[in-house]
């Protein structure tokens, strides 16, 4: 389900049943001259739209601009840099109506600079965004030292559940650490990532463009295929499928 398409009663449904809602965490990039600048976020979308297939999930509208970092190039090629500060107040916002409104269960899916699952400035920014809203909502809603209350005496028996407050928003990668392994690669406009958006949008992908990259992180970019792009959105899926409960 799209969240733009869905009715009142079809969202009050959603939050009663505690469907899966999920944002994808994007940005606007400089992918070399071959592919698309929305790539990291098309990549999500792209992947969850054949999720949807399978699984019943809520598909929120992208956050198309996001902390992008002018690591790969700066405001010239195109990229579109928001401050993490600035970018973690926008999120918060946007959780913040979700979590007092009654979702419960939502997934912050990004793709930017997730090697490893490593905490760089985009996924710190979303974490950051998460655990504030939890906070204040669990204040707000049961009162200073609701932790401390007899009333969460089971709190430890339910970490890691959907009766844990801090897991009604979880921020996860694309592609999961094991995921990123199976796939043989990760890169910024490279064979991998070139790859994978071949897997879900072919049209965001010219190769012959190739000729014109200069930079080290394209080079591979040439060895990329749609048939490992599809690969890898399969070991996507596999992920998401056992992340997203």
């Amino acid at each position: 389900m799209q969240l733009v398409n869905m009715f009142f009663d079809d969202i009050e449904d959603a939050k009663k049943r505690r469907v899966p809602v999920i944002i994808p965490i994007g940005t606007i990039e400089y992918h070399a001259h071959h592919a698309s600048c929305g790539t990291d976020t098309m990549v999500i979308s792209g992947c969850l739209e054949a999720l949807e297939k399978e699984k019943e999930i809520v598909v929120c509208p992208p956050i198309w601009y996001g902390v992008a970092s002018y690591a790969a190039g700066g405001p010239e090629t195109g990229t579109i840099h928001v401050d993490e500060d600035t970018y973690t107040q926008y999120l918060y916002c946007i959780l913040k109506s979700m979590i007092y409104g009654g979702m419960k269960n939502i997934y912050c899916v990004v793709h930017h600079q997730t090697e490893n699952e490593g905490l760089m400035p985009m996924t710190i920014a979303c974490h950051k965004a998460a655990k504030k809203v939890t906070m204040e909502y669990m204040e707000d809603t049961f009162g200073k030292g609701w932790w401390g209350s007899n009333a969460y005496a089971d709190y430890y028996e339910n970490f890691g559940t959907g009766d844990d407050p801090f897991s009604y928003i979880k921020v996860i990668p694309l592609l999961g650490k094991d995921a990123q392994k199976k796939c043989g690669g990760f890169d910024h406009a490279g064979k991998w990532e070139t790859s994978l958006m071949l897997g879900v949008y072919p049209d965001n992908v010219d190769l012959s463009r190739c000729v014109r990259n200069t930079e080290w992180f394209a080079e591979s970019a040439v060895d990329a295929s749609r048939e490992l792009g599809e690969y890898m959105v399969n070991c996507a899926l596999e992920w998401l499928r056992e992340a997203i409960v």
